[in-house]
């Protein structure tokens, strides 16, 4: 009986080492889901969640769970502002996103291959403020924005979403550095002055 316990417990410890040494690395995707986008820009609070796991970033200010300037976003993540957050986004297509204080938004779907024919995208915008310039998924592929009110095809334009605690939204398009969707037309050349230097007659027909 002595035997065949310390049998049975030499073939757990290497389980239970492996498995305490395997608990106290980070929670991480699977090695087959590769990062989306990257965070470019972020000031306040500002948090991403992975989705089924639990990742703990080291923050500025050694504040943990802060989203720093070069992390990685994943498909599924959810990324949240608080009221003095803000953060900006780089996907892999070249899309943008920038988020204002108190936004949400879920990445439900992404697909893109410089190479491929479907590719495709769905962001659910719930709350916050959000101003993007679309890559290159909406020109060649099918990008789409979720929010309360509409679902929005995007083909690109640069979007300006407003979405309020009680669900309503305001929409703009904003107008690109450089670019302006109204033409201005050429000022029509002016008369030339009447030439004052030369003594015109004037025959004057009577009855004819």
């Amino acid at each position: 009986m002595v035997a065949g316990f310390v049998l049975a417990l030499s073939s757990f410890l290497p389980s239970a080492a492996r498995a305490q040494t395997e608990s106290a690395k980070p929670a991480v995707g699977s090695s087959s889901s590769k990062p989306i986008g990257k965070v470019v820009a972020a000031t306040g609070s500002v948090t991403i969640e992975h989705a089924g796991a639990v990742v703990v970033q080291a923050g500025v200010s050694g504040e943990p769970g802060r989203t720093n300037i070069g992390d990685l976003v994943y498909l599924g993540d959810v990324v949240r502002t608080g009221a003095d957050g803000r953060v900006g986004i780089n996907f892999s297509d070249g899309t943008s996103f920038n988020l204002s204080s108190n936004a949400h938004m879920a990445l439900d779907q992404y697909v893109y291959d410089p190479d491929g024919k479907s590719n495709s995208t769905l962001f659910n915008l719930t709350r916050g403020t959000f101003t993007f310039v679309a890559g290159s998924i909406a020109r060649t592929g099918d990008m789409k924005v979720d929010t309360p009110v509409a679902t929005m095809g995007i083909r690109g334009t640069t979007p300006h979403i407003e979405i309020s605690d009680d669900g309503t939204a305001k929409f703009a398009t904003l107008i690109e550095e450089g670019k302006s969707s109204i033409l201005k037309k050429p000022a029509a050349a002016a008369p030339p002055p009447p030439d004052r230097g030369i003594n015109r007659k004037l025959n004057i027909c009577r009855g004819c």
